[in-house]
């Protein structure tokens, strides 16, 4: 311990008299360790911590599968509920929940759409949840036809609506103009799985009374399932189990089951798969950031150690062994390590605010980022293991000394053995390669953002705003509904500024359209074969004016198409060229729906309208075709509203909202954005890993180009008796210029070489995550070597520049 003391008083002596050259590496190792420190803190958060559930590791989720060219997941209807909770025999429990809800909350202030869920009643017992006040829902509120309408809200609702009224259990509430008692209240901080839930409604309850056969309809997809494994089954029995299950609804119910099987997910790759490959792509980043970090302290302490060899050679003549001055250097390493951790834990905390607020994925609310225990102490451990890393080379390389040679080297006035040189060299073309793979990744990913952001989502974003609006069923039937569409129409038509409105169930990218299987006339009807999958959505007439949508062939909606005329629709583009390919579609009969008495309802076609990505940009969810319906034949209660503005769309935000709930004060109006942000927070993911991944790479690039520039300063320094004499028997400034470029580039080469082959098999991770570019793409992997390059020929010039303009007279009488 004695001599751990010495080692460290005697290693802070050292460090504060060469303070230029601490400040350096601390500020290296900071950036390296800060970044790593704050991407940890996500990862650790999201993939590492238990998640905050009753046996967590039991949790699976349910997604019911349909196998067209691929197996896709889809949403579960409750009929397939009920058969998978009633015949399964591996789960302990199982719940029911449609996420995402919005629910009318009327009384106690002014209406508000709020945040919530539908659930059964094993839903709060099955995650370990009870309510700090009152109780959750009983089984009997599972199964009653018509039971009395019943409401758990969270702490928060209570305190900020309600004023944390101690007396509101057992009160009503108005929750889409349904009286309903509320029997608990969620203790403070609990969050739902996947959303900011701030009420939950059995279904049912609410949902029997929102659509008398939604409960009963196979057909009718609209909710998950999460269930908990019993004790000692395995995933793979559980799945055998519910396939099981699945076959045998399938053949139960050829029309609304066939080719739909059931997969089971754990919970925590149910809920982060998709956010993982970024995280772990960006913490393989600033790994590597972090190694070209250490590398460049590395050579920092190698030139260090050369300037110490004449008091390495006293100690070792003191009686010093190679292990104490091992020890000693690996000392003065650690402390360095250390203190570069602190400064970089500090980077973190800022850098940990700035990765929540960029963060494009919807993380559950039960997820917490932040600086725990297991985040300090992963900074600790990389601080000590880079401290170790950076000093190994060094501390082995100065201990071995040999005293003759060390003198004879003293003599000539060299800084360094052959040996420093080397692994100094060997450091370079690490970072160089490093660097390489960093830039290659963050150039693709570039790449791939832009063609995202040029491609066209089949309307036009600029200068529209869109809003959400939901009815009251109290006040509203359907005649009136689309009554009070044309008259919001008309209104808002009038005001300044204001080109075109347009009423739609749903709007490109807002997530709330709607799939239903249909039937094109002459096709014969009752299974999947024969079935189309379609997503249907009812606009209004100037719906496609005002989002820019073509209209290809036939005629737009008009106010002639109410519900006295024949139904009509119009198809999508990609819905014609395949079903209709050699012939024109107008005319044409579709069926998605039933009378009363079970008889199709045939919608003609009288027209097609471009094809638009409504539900995501580019994954294969767009794939179905579109039908579109009138909305004065098919009124909704709840809608969205664009409207065109030859304004700044968000100027109009205010005045949007004040003219809408003057035609009704109840009207709850939310999610008031512009299409421009939506098409935004549609490529938010690329961007993040894009931005994050750049900057990374700048950083790479900026500490590869120091790296160089500070060997091949050593060079010049070390070789100035070799330049002097060069030029003295007749060497130019342009031969010696060639001589150090080269010698710069041939590094860099080597660096290239080698990174270039660690790109090509580091990229194949990124290929899930580009959009139109190859993970070789050619170009990116031609522009980014001599980017490189050019910055390395940028570092290595400057000391060449020096040594051309060494004076030979000096240089020869240099030591």
């Amino acid at each position: 311990m004695e001599t751990l003391l010495q080692d460290l008083r005697y290693g802070v002596r050292m460090l504060m008299r060469r303070r230029g050259f601490m400040a350096i590496a601390v500020i290296a190792l900071a950036l390296g360790v800060g970044a790593n420190t704050a991407i940890f803190s996500v990862v650790n958060a999201v993939l590492l911590r238990p998640l905050p559930f009753k046996d967590p590791g039991r949790l699976v989720f349910i997604h019911e599968t349909v196998r067209r060219e691929t197996v896709e997941r889809r949403e579960a209807s409750y009929p397939d509920f009920e058969d998978w909770r009633d015949q399964n025999q591996v789960f302990e429990q199982i719940a029911a929940y449609a996420e995402g809800q919005r629910f009318t909350l009327t009384g106690a202030g002014a209406a508000d759409r709020i945040a919530g869920e539908l659930v059964s009643a094993s839903y709060f017992p099955l995650l370990g949840a009870q309510a700090a006040r009152g109780r959750t829902f009983l089984a009997e509120e599972d199964r009653a036809a018509d039971p009395q309408p019943v409401a758990v809200i969270s702490h928060a609702l209570w305190q900020q609506r309600f004023g944390a009224d101690p007396n509101l259990l057992g009160q009503t509430i108005k929750v889409d103009d349904r009286d309903c008692v509320v029997v608990g209240i969620m203790p403070e901080g609990f969050k739902s799985l996947t959303s900011e839930a701030q009420i939950w409604i059995p279904m049912a309850s609410l949902a029997a009374d929102r659509s008398s056969k939604i409960l009963q309809q196979r057909g009718a997809r609209w909710h998950q399932a999460i269930a908990r494994l019993k004790p000692g089954v395995t995933l793979a029995e559980a799945q055998a189990d519910m396939d099981a299950i699945a076959t045998h609804i399938s053949e139960s119910n050829p029309r609304t089951n066939d080719k739909r099987g059931v997969l089971l997910v754990g919970a925590r790759d149910d809920l982060f798969g998709d956010i993982r490959p970024a995280l772990l792509v960006l913490l393989a980043a600033v790994g590597f950031v972090l190694l070209i970090a250490c590398a460049n302290v590395a050579n920092l302490l190698l030139a260090r150690a050369a300037s110490r060899q004449r008091e390495i050679a006293i100690r070792t003549a003191l009686g010093a062994g190679r292990l104490r001055l091992i020890r000693q250097f690996l000392t003065e390493s650690v402390m360095l390590g250390l203190l570069g951790g602190a400064c970089g834990l500090l980077l973190a905390v800022w850098g940990i605010d700035l990765l929540v607020a960029l963060i494009p994925v919807q993380i559950p609310g039960f997820v917490k980022i932040n600086l725990d225990a297991s985040v300090l102490g992963f900074t600790l451990a990389i601080s000590f293991l880079t401290g170790l890393a950076f000093g190994l080379a060094p501390a082995l390389q100065a201990s071995k000394l040999d005293l003759n040679e060390t003198l004879k080297d003293s003599s000539r006035g060299s800084t360094g053995g052959a040996g420093h040189n080397r692994i100094r060299r060997l450091l370079v073309i690490a970072e160089i390669a490093l660097a390489l793979v960093l830039l290659v990744g963050a150039g693709l990913m570039l790449k791939s953002f832009e063609r995202l952001r040029a491609f066209n989502p089949g309307f036009k974003t600029d200068h529209v705003l869109t809003v959400r609006a939901n009815l009251s069923t109290r006040k509203y039937k359907p005649d009136s509904a689309a009554a009070f569409s044309e008259r919001l129409v008309e209104h808002i038509g009038n005001l300044p500024s204001v080109e075109g409105v347009g009423i739609g169930s749903d709007l490109p990218l807002d997530g709330n359209s709607s799939a239903t299987m249909g039937s094109i006339e002459g096709s014969a009807p009752g299974t999947a074969e024969n079935e189309i999958r379609m997503y249907h959505h009812k606009v209004s007439p100037n719906f496609f004016a005002t989002l820019g949508i073509p209209l290809i062939k036939g005629r737009n909606f008009t106010p002639q198409d109410d519900p006295q005329a024949p139904p009509v629709a119009i198809i999508s583009e990609s819905m014609a060229r395949r079903y209709w390919a050699d012939e024109n579609p107008v005319g044409k009969r579709i069926t998605i729906s039933n009378d009363k008495d079970g008889k199709p309802i045939w919608q003609q076609v009288v027209g097609v309208v471009g094809d638009v990505k409504y539900r995501t940009l580019v994954r294969d969810q767009n794939k179905d075709p579109d039908i579109y319906l009138p909305f004065l034949q098919l009124p909704r209660l709840e809608f969205g509203v664009a409207v065109r503005t030859s304004l700044d769309p968000a100027a109009l935000t205010t005045t949007l909202r004040t003219e809408m709930q003057s035609l009704d004060a109840d009207l709850p109006v939310y999610e008031i954005v512009t299409m421009e942000q939506r098409l935004k927070d549609e490529t938010a993911q690329s961007r993040f890993t894009t931005l994050l991944l750049g900057l990374f790479a700048f950083v790479a690039i900026i500490l590869a180009g120091v790296g160089i520039y500070g060997v091949m300063s050593y060079s010049v320094t070390q070789r100035t008796h070799e330049i002097g004499i060069r030029m003295a028997l007749g060497a130019k400034q342009r031969d010696i210029l060639r001589l150090i470029v080269g010698e710069g580039l041939m590094l860099v080469g080597a660096g290239v070489a080698i990174g270039l082959t660690g790109a090509m098999m580091a990229t194949r991770v990124l290929a899930a995550q580009l959009y139109s570019v190859s993970a070789t793409d050619p170009a990116t992997f031609v522009i980014v070597p001599l980017l490189l390059a050019g910055v390395a020929l940028a570092a290595c010039f400057v000391p060449a520049r020096r040594a051309a303009k060494v004076d030979p007279m000096v240089a020869l009488r240099y030591e």
